[in-house]
């Protein structure tokens, strides 16, 4: 589960970096016209916002789900 939430991150952030590299004019255009907002910053702040949800997920998960496994899996060896 781990490995895939950070495949899923790892593959937004190289996204993100290769849109820079590749597109930097796509990514300075602003949002509307007269807008001082360029479409890189909501796509930045998405990609955070992404990052905050998956780490909530996770923990979430952890700690339920990973800390019954291991409770039982430590009845049993007990």
């Amino acid at each position: 589960f781990a490995v895939s939430l950070s495949l899923i991150i790892l593959v937004l952030y190289i996204s993100f970096i290769l849109l820079i590299a590749f597109a930097p004019a796509w990514l300075g255009t602003p949002i509307s016209p007269g807008a001082t907002i360029t479409r890189g910053i909501p796509i930045g702040i998405g990609l955070i916002v992404i990052s905050f949800i998956s780490t909530g997920v996770y923990v979430y998960r952890a700690n339920g789900e990973f800390d019954r496994m291991t409770k039982k899996l430590l009845s049993e060896v007990k």
